[in-house]
């Protein structure tokens, strides 16, 4: 067996990785990445079982469209704010209890989003449930800069973020059944049983977080000696290359506003096709809340597929600047064929499926970006206020969508208008110094 005493060259260059080397990093991902994977998937459904419970709810509150884009995006307002101040203190108290409060914190507010009954109940619920999150998924991001050098780290970011696609795959089934079976049970409308019973699963999985999750690899007592000192001489030979400015100079620095801009554009993507979704198949003439369930995981599906091989390709190429855009364009040309064909649920899933692909790609390869140069606190800062600014399009995609629905009578202008942000997004990743990021 080779001696972990050859440490890999923080660049990458020298010798390849020994077996002892790549035998650890296997049992770390499989200690770290299925909790994490999991965690991620209570946590998007969470977030976006709105889409689904519009089906119903907006009927029983009398809830136009444009209200409930308000209110499905009104949860990243309460998100931008706390979200800098959220991450900086995971850096500081640790993930494992941080992480822990975030879940039960927002499985809580999520189930209780069930006995909202006007507009006003729905946007301080969203907002809460926005406040309860902040932090999370930066918090994620960062705490995977302690484990992995850049090299390994868009990979393991990659069956992260799957679990956007996977909560699609499971939830949109899910959430569909629950609407249909589960509506007047007890005296309460689908929708409610949807909050109550898809909260749960986060609260548990929080307390699962507190009792099992290491903050860094040096209190990792399933690693032997040996795997922590070369995990640790990877991570300190990488960090040695990166920037750890004051919180105020990352704030100010035009690296990150750049990489803010680009995952904005890609975020109102993502949030603007996945609160919409299920409204866009209904349009085609598809009725059933099931079906409806059903066929949106289709899309989620192929993406799980398309992030993984695309992933692979950016690591193995060390090249990030076009694995990130290329998906972009493919992504904003999907949004534009779902207008084209939307007459033709075969078409417009078709066309969905391949936006989908697209969006969901985008991301995490775009976080190799940003953490390819931030180390410390100021990574911290600096991946809070990157996620934090790029979420505020969680707010603006849905609501522009549904004020574009409800003025135009029709979807096409609100696609139209993800599409143009998606592009944006890609010709600005092209425009990020190869040198900086390719590592």
């Amino acid at each position: 067996m080779a001696s972990p005493a050859n440490p890999l060259h923080p660049s990458g260059a020298g010798a390849p990785p020994s077996s002892f080397e790549e035998a650890t990093y296997r049992k770390v991902a499989w200690r770290l990445t299925p909790l994490l994977m999991l965690c991620y998937v209570v946590a998007y459904l969470d977030r976006v079982n709105v889409g689904f419970a519009k089906l119903q709810m907006q009927t029983d509150l009398s809830l136009s469209d444009t209200v409930y884009g308000f209110g499905a995006g009104i949860f990243f307002i309460g998100y931008f704010i706390f979200e800098i101040p959220s991450n900086v203190i995971l850096h500081r108290v640790g993930a494992r209890v941080w992480i822990a409060r975030i879940m039960v914190s927002w499985g809580i507010i999520s189930a209780l989003t069930m006995f909202v009954t006007t507009p006003t109940m729905f946007y301080v619920m969203r907002f809460l449930l926005g406040v309860a999150e902040a932090g999370f998924f930066p918090g994620i991001i960062l705490y995977l800069t302690y484990w992995y050098p850049a090299h390994r780290r868009g990979r393991m970011t990659t069956w992260f973020m799957t679990a956007i696609a996977l909560s699609g795959v499971i939830g949109g089934p899910i959430s569909g059944f629950i609407l249909k079976a589960f509506d007047g049970v007890n005296g309460w409308h689908g929708w409610q049983w949807l909050f109550l019973l898809e909260g749960i699963p986060s609260i548990i999985v929080g307390i699962v977080v507190f009792l099992v999750l290491d903050d860094r690899i040096g209190k990792a007592a399933w690693l032997t000696d040996e795997e922590r000192q070369l995990l640790q001489r990877n991570i300190d030979a990488e960090d040695a290359t990166k920037e750890d400015p004051p919180i105020r100079q990352v704030l100010a620095s035009p690296r990150v506003w750049l990489m803010s801009l680009i995952y904005f554009s890609f975020v109102i993507g993502l949030y603007g096709v996945s609160f919409w979704l299920p409204t866009i198949i209904k349009a085609t003439g598809v009725a059933d809340a099931f079906a409806i369930g059903l066929l949106s995981a289709i899309p989620f599906a192929a993406a799980v597929v398309a992030m993984v091989l695309v992933s692979r390709s950016a690591d193995r190429a060390r090249e990030r600047r076009w694995h990130v855009a290329i998906p972009a364009f493919a992504g904003a040309l999907g949004l534009v064929l779902s207008v084209v064909w939307a007459h033709s649920t075969l078409l417009a899933m078709a066309s969905l499926t391949l936006a989908t692909m697209g969006i969901l790609t985008t991301l995490p390869l775009f976080w190799s970006l940003p953490t390819a140069f931030l180390a410390g606190t100021g990574a911290a800062a600096g991946i809070a206020m990157i996620n934090s600014i790029g979420n505020l399009a969680g707010f603006l995609g849905p609501y522009a969508v549904g004020w574009l629905k409800q003025a135009t009578a029709a979807n096409d202008a609100g696609m139209y208008l993800l599409a143009a942000f998606m592009v944006l997004g890609g010709l600005l990743a092209v425009s990020v110094p190869a040198r900086l990021v390719n590592r």
